[in-house]
């Protein structure tokens, strides 16, 4: 059942993400989909707009038709126990035709606060009622702080326990970032390697060129440090941290993440605008196109303090990681549309190189999550002809290569994670309260501190100076994005 069916998540990347899991016989023979909204649609309407949105996503689409025959449409109220009633008595129908034994999924792709009331609704109106397994897909943001957070849990929970609730963060279903997890625990070259007397720093940017768009009044009341580094920024640094699990289950994946997010050194007062940076885009150019500054954006205040980048350097304070800043990045309106990790190894003891005044370069390791996916490693090798000099090269490999394949879409693999009743890729309540906790802190300090240099970057660059200054206090430099793109050798 996915409510918020006519929005736009359902059109963009549910629809053709369960067309992909059909085609791939990874659906059921027998399966229903009921798609809820409020407006008034029959079940051929809602149909041709399943197909409309596949066909759109996907080109030389088969058996659309059959495809689209598994969706049925229910005009709904979400605060009203007469719909649920009747949405309960189709679901019933469904359940006996195709001999579904009473599971089922129910996917929120509605607005935040409508979480709490749906989930309560789903109980007290017998829709969870059924003999088989439920569970409930959500999308992001789970709260707006630790405190609405937490309301925003009890209301759930007095429906679904922890193990039914599936919290989606896309950014865990992206092969790459699943990948991380692969790389260091497969590779005795690199785990051996990955700990503080090896590693000098970790760079994670995930850059956008869009704007705001049309969500300006989420985005007034969200901000980059709301939207993206409480959840995907730091996802991405627990996997690059944690200690390997006892086991690759669920539950260990999940208790290593949560030691990083507890172990990472907590930010107060004068603390804050030490170690994070705030930017908000000005008016500039994108691929030679002018574009408005975000104080011009529909649905913003012109005076707005709304942070639309942020940078950070965060500090893990347990034996592995001492000592070795992990440094952060995220905006939009930036130079180029990329997420990348850059671990930097530390430099060899002597460069004997020093003598033809060349300065050897650093060992990276480049984990590519997107547009491009792959790894690449960058080393020294002797430059061609008779003198002894190093120039670096780049050993790469392409998911999207020639010799690669096409990985699945994060909507594709994190729907049929959930089929299987696989949470690992999705976020547990532990890392949600850690995250918020965290994030609360700068927040604190922000609000209560007007930024007056905003806007304080141009759009179509990648950041205010500001977060360059951050990275030279500790001798380091961000390492340009768009000179680090996969290259297949």
């Amino acid at each position: 059942m996915i409510f918020g069916a006519t929005g736009d998540l359902a059109q963009r990347k549910l629809f053709p993400s369960l067309y992909k899991l059909y085609k791939k016989n990874k659906l059921a023979e027998r399966f229903a989909v009921i798609g809820i909204a409020r407006r008034s649609l029959s079940h051929e309407e809602f149909q041709a707009r399943v197909i409309d949105s596949v066909q759109s996503a996907i080109e030389g689409c088969t058996d659309l038709e059959q495809f689209a025959a598994h969706f049925h449409y229910h005009s709904h109220d979400v605060t009203d126990s007469r719909s649920y009633l009747s949405l309960k008595e189709m679901a019933a129908k469904l359940d006996k035709q195709c001999s579904l034994d009473g599971n089922r999924i129910f996917y929120l792709a509605m607005a935040p606060e409508f979480f709490g009331t749906i989930a309560e609704h789903l109980n007290s109106d017998g829709l969870t009622d059924g003999e088989g397994f439920k569970r409930l897909v959500i999308e992001k943001p789970f709260g707006h702080d630790l405190e609405s957070a937490k309301q925003l849990n009890e209301q759930i929970r007095s429906a679904f326990s922890e193990d039914e609730i599936y919290r989606i963060d896309h950014y865990l279903g992206k092969e790459m970032v699943q990948n991380i997890e692969v790389i260091r625990f497969a590779n005795a070259i690199f785990e051996s390697l990955w700990n503080n007397r090896y590693i000098s720093n970790i760079q994670v940017t995930s850059s956008e060129i869009l704007g705001v768009e049309e969500r300006g009044r989420y985005y007034e009341k969200s901000g980059a440090l709301r939207d993206m580094v409480q959840n995907h920024m730091l996802q991405m640094v627990a996997l690059l941290a944690m200690e390997p699990p006892i086991r690759l289950t669920t539950e260990e994946i999940r208790s290593e993440k949560v030691k990083v997010l507890r172990a990472m050194r907590p930010l107060e007062g004068d603390m804050v605008n030490e170690f994070f940076v705030r930017g908000q885009y000005d008016k500039g150019s994108i691929d030679e196109e002018p574009v408005q500054a975000y104080r011009t954006e529909q649905m913003v205040d012109e005076l707005s303090n709304t942070e639309t980048f942020v940078a950070g350097k965060l500090m893990i304070d347990n034996f592995r990681w001492a000592g070795v800043p992990i440094y952060i990045r995220t905006g939009k309106r930036m130079e180029t549309k990329s997420t990348k990790i850059v671990v930097q190894f530390k430099d060899i003891p002597m460069n004997l190189y020093d003598r033809s005044e060349q300065n050897v370069n650093p060992n990276l390791l480049v984990i590519h999550i997107q547009p491009d996916e792959g790894v690449t490693l960058y080393l020294n090798a002797k430059k061609a002809g008779q003198n002894m000099e190093a120039t670096p090269i780049k050993l790469s490999f392409a998911n999207k290569g020639f010799d690669g394949i096409n990985t699945p879409e994060a909507y594709e693999k994190l729907l049929h994670d959930c089929l299987l009743g696989d949470a690992t890729n999705f976020t547990h309540w532990d890392e949600v309260a850690l995250s918020w906790s965290f994030v609360d802190k700068i927040s604190d300090v922000w609000e209560n501190s007007q930024a007056s240099n905003f806007p304080n970057y141009e759009a179509g660059t990648m950041g205010p100076k500001e977060a360059d200054v951050l990275l030279e206090k500790d001798g380091f430099f961000w390492w340009p994005v768009s000179d680090l793109d996969v290259e297949t050798c």
